[in-house]
Order: C-alpha cells, then sequence, then structure tokens
C-alpha cells in the first residue's frame, strides 16, 4: 500500500465539500484529497430539506449541531405535510416519529384499528408525539432524556460554503479552475484532469461530483444511465426564495397540483420554495405561472428553472472513479433524500475504500448497494403518486393507472387486504413511514391482525388513552419552535 492515496474529488456544491470533509476526518491520515471546482460554474442549490440520517452522519464526522445550524439558517424538521395527494383537499404528515407502541406479534396500527372497529381509538395521529408536535408548532431536541426524532431545513448554498471553511482548515486542498479534459491511463483509469490552465491534477482515486454534467463517471468513462422516466414522470422544477411572512414551522409543505408538486421549506429569514413537474403535462410557462401564484412573503431570488432526468448510472463506480450525488443518479426531492445518498455514498466509500488498488470486486460490492438503495427510494416514492384517488388531470390519470414494479404492487396488495407492513430493504423507511403514507392517502386494510381483540375493550382503551395523555402532556411541555431556535441556534445574519 502507498503511504498515501491522492483522492481527487470534482466538484464542489453540497456533495463535493461534504465528501472532502467526511473524508478528511475519518481517513485524513491515509489520504491526500484535493478538491477541484469552478467558481463559473454554479451548483444546484436546492436540496433543503432533510431527514433524520443526516444527524447520525454529522456526529460521525464531528459537526457541532448549533454551529452548523446557525451558520446555514437552519431550522427544525418533525416530518412532511403533504396537501392534495390522496384527493384535492386531504392533509396528513408523514412524520419522523413512532406511532405508539408496536409488540412483537403486530405493528400499533392494528391495534388501533381494533379499537377503531370497537368505536374508540380517536386518530392514528394522535399517538405520534413528533407528529403532534409539528402540528401544534411546538419543537425541542429533547423531552427529558428522551431524544425527540428530527432533521433540519437549511440553505443549501451556506451549507457548502460551512463545510468549505472547515474542510480547507482540515487540510482539503482546493484548486480554481473548469476541467478542460481528462486522462485515462492504458487501462481506462483516470490518470488526471486538466484544467482550462493547462494544470494537471494527478491522483489515485476520482470522485465525480460534477452533478447532472457526470462529466468523469459519464462522459469519460462512459457509463451510461437508466432512465426512470416511465416511473416518475417529473423532469423539471422552478426554485425560488421568498421572505418569511410567519415563525418557521417545524415541517417541510409538499402541495400536490393538477401536473406536480410545490415545496416549501422554512429557514429562520426565508421560505424556499418550488416546482416540480412534468414537461409531458405542463408548460415552463405554467408551472411559474402556478408556483408565482401560490407563494407568500416578498420574492427575494430570481425563480430558477431546473431540468433533470430521473434514473441512475449503470454503475456509480467503474474503475478508480466514484459518483456521488448528482452524477450518480436522481430523484426528486419529494422525500428529502438527496443528502441523505450523498452521506450513505460516502460510507459505502470509506468502508469500501480502495487501499489496496484492487478495485474490482468492492466496485461491484458498491454498486449493487447503490442500486437496491436507489429502487427502494424510487418505490417509495412512486407510491405518493400512485396511491391517489385524483382524476382531476390526465397527470394523475398516468398516475393512478400505470403499472408500478413489482415489490411495490406485493407490498400495496397485501397492505390493502390484510394491513401487514415491513420496513423496506435498506432500513431507511420504517413501518411507521409506510403506515402513514398509505393510510394518509385514503388506503385502509380490509382486514388486520386479531392480537388487538386479545385485550379486552376496557383494557384496549385505557392503554390507548394513556398513551394520548402522555404524549399531549409531553407536547404541551414544548416550547414553540421558533422560540427553541432562537435560544439554540440563531443565524448572525438574521
Amino acid at each position: 500500500m502507498k503511504a498515501k492515496t491522492n483522492v481527487v474529488v470534482a466538484g464542489g456544491g453540497t456533495a463535493g465539500w461534504l465528501t472532502a470533509y467526511s473524508l478528511v476526518t475519518r481517513l485524513g491520515g491515509l489520504l491526500n484529497i484535493t478538491l477541484v471546482e469552478s467558481d463559473q460554474i454554479g451548483t444546484v442549490g436546492v436540496g433543503e430539506a432533510t431527514i433524520p440520517t443526516m444527524r447520525n452522519f454529522h456526529q460521525l464526522i464531528g459537526i457541532d449541531e448549533k454551529e452548523f445550524m446557525a451558520a446555514t439558517q437552519a431550522t427544525f424538521k418533525l416530518g412532511i405535510m403533504f396537501d392534495n395527494w390522496g384527493k384535492e383537499g386531504d392533509s396528513y404528515i408523514h412524520s419522523f416519529g413512532e406511532i405508539g407502541q408496536r409488540s412483537w406479534m403486530a405493528e400499533f396500527h392494528e391495534f388501533w384499528m381494533a379499537a377503531k372497529d370497537q368505536g374508540f381509538g380517536g386518530s392514528l395521529d394522535d399517538y405520534c408525539l413528533e407528529l403532534k408536535a409539528a402540528k401544534a408548532n411546538k419543537f425541542a431536541t429533547h423531552i427529558g432524556k428522551k431524544p425527540i426524532n428530527y432533521a433540519y431545513h437549511l440553505n443549501a448554498t451556506a451549507y457548502a460554503a460551512y463545510l468549505r471553511g472547515k474542510s480547507e482548515k482540515a487540510g482539503v486542498r482546493r484548486i480554481e479552475g473548469k476541467i478542460a479534459q481528462i486522462h485515462n491511463d492504458p487501462d481506462g483509469n483516470i490518470a488526471s484532469l486538466q484544467l482550462d490552465s493547462d494544470l494537471q491534477v494527478k491522483g489515485d482515486v476520482f470522485i465525480d461530483c460534477t452533478g447532472f454534467r457526470a462529466l468523469l463517471i459519464g462522459e469519460n468513462m462512459g457509463q451510461g444511465f437508466e432512465d426512470w422516466s416511465d416511473l416518475l414522470a417529473a423532469d423539471s422544477a422552478i426554485a425560488v426564495q421568498t421572505k418569511a411572512v410567519e415563525p418557521p414551522r417545524p415541517y417541510t409543505r409538499a402541495i400536490a397540483h393538477s401536473a406536480g408538486w410545490q415545496w416549501r421549506i422554512p429557514l429562520q429569514s426565508r421560505v424556499g420554495n418550488g416546482i416540480v413537474y412534468s414537461s409531458k403535462f405542463l408548460s415552463d410557462d405554467e408551472a411559474h405561472s402556478t408556483l408565482m401564484g401560490n407563494l407568500t412573503g416578498e420574492v427575494i431570488s430570481e425563480p430558477r428553472v431546473i431540468k433533470f432526468k430521473t434514473g441512475r448510472r449503470h454503475k456509480a463506480w467503474h474503475k478508480n472513479c466514484i459518483a456521488i450525488g448528482l452524477s450518480g443518479g436522481f430523484l426528486e426531492p419529494l422525500e428529502s433524500t438527496s443528502i441523505h445518498l450523498i452521506t450513505t455514498a460516502i460510507l459505502r466509500l470509506m468502508k469500501l475504500f480502495p487501499f489496496a488498488g484492487n478495485s474490482a470486486l468492492l466496485a461491484e460490492h458498491f454498486n449493487r448497494e447503490t442500486r437496491l438503495e436507489l429502487e427502494t427510494i424510487r418505490d417509495f416514492i412512486i407510491l405518493h403518486y400512485h396511491l391517489t384517488q385524483r382524476s382531476d388531470s390526465l397527470f394523475w390519470d398516468h398516475y393512478r393507472t400505470m403499472a408500478i414494479p413489482d415489490p411495490l404492487t406485493h407490498r400495496v396488495a397485501i397492505f390493502r387486504e390484510n394491513g401487514f407492513v415491513w420496513p423496506d430493504d435498506v432500513s431507511l423507511f420504517r413501518v411507521d413511514s409506510w403506515v402513514q403514507v398509505m393510510m394518509g392517502q385514503g388506503l385502509i386494510p380490509q382486514q388486520f391482525h386479531g392480537a388487538g381483540r386479545v385485550l379486552p375493550a376496557d383494557g384496549l382503551k385505557k392503554q390507548l388513552s394513556t398513551l394520548t395523555t402522555m404524549i399531549d402532556n409531553a407536547v404541551a411541555q414544548l416550547p414553540e419552535h421558533n422560540d427553541f431556535i432562537k435560544s439554540y441556534c440563531p443565524a448572525s445574519d438574521v
């Protein structure tokens, strides 16, 4: 093995700088890390809502929560509110919390359904602390010693700048310049990047964080793209920022419209807004009009149109090139998984890093796990679109009637018939996630497990009442979300 492996990260933004900082903090003694980026090339700069896995990743690489949140105008996130997805006028929250108390034999929603069958039990929402706190606009990181499960809303541009500062301080070398040419060795590995200044940047391992362009893994290495547009029709987005007109709420909003959906992501002083749509069903002008007509607050940025293709590279790791972020694949941000996919790719790379130079089998394993992860998240996103009763547009007719992947077909069918649900294959979306989305969009099981009838009705009623009382009391103790932010992580420029 070499004394140190030379790693070249091509591209900045969240993917590039998070990769560089992660590698330098965990493997810095074994690597020389260089990041190449050009100030002339912009980044997508969205992906401003996250999921709770980001907290664990930050702890792994030593990021202080208060410092990070203040630097990125971040707020807390307890889930996503989905409006108009099952039917127009419907609303539900996919929260990050646990619903009720499960047993080894059956999930909580099945006990709750037994209660509803006997005329009591209230709403399933009543049994999730994070969901009720989100509705009440309340937040704290803990209740007593018990942690709350949460994520963040953040300014993606500020996040990349924050990571850059920490990376350079930790020893990452940044080189400014556009990549003009890529040189491969006789075996097909990348040998160097030639910049527009003619500078040659040599390396042993090259990480492609060049976004949708995929300069290294796509254009140079010839790794094709598996297009999933037949399963997820959206191919366009428009993003715009507005001034905040109310205190930030601790959840993202995803508001369905006739040909896609609109996001609202509240930061400390502004709101990130955007519309995701399919150009087959809505023109750019129509999408722009829909978005701008549904904004609150003064517009403070020029609307940006972003074109994309949903899918993945055939191989995210080929030879000595690894794609992380948009260069390896893209899924629309409906469940806020963009940064999560960056972090899991980084973790996978660190576990499989080719220190000995023999990477073929490591790459095969990396690619297999990457494919499974992307397909799993893809199917969960499809669920939101397919499980709808809307028939008000060709867009929703398309999704309601289209064929879906076999694993998802099986999952929906068994839940519809028997109420049975299980975590996904990559342990990202738990039982509670599947239940909240399926029931939230109107899929109520025809039958359910009999465990809820083991207890006498009075005993079941008492247990459920105890749970809701505990949750209500806990939520009542929480401070207002904005008050907690002001005392915990106020941004200096707010």
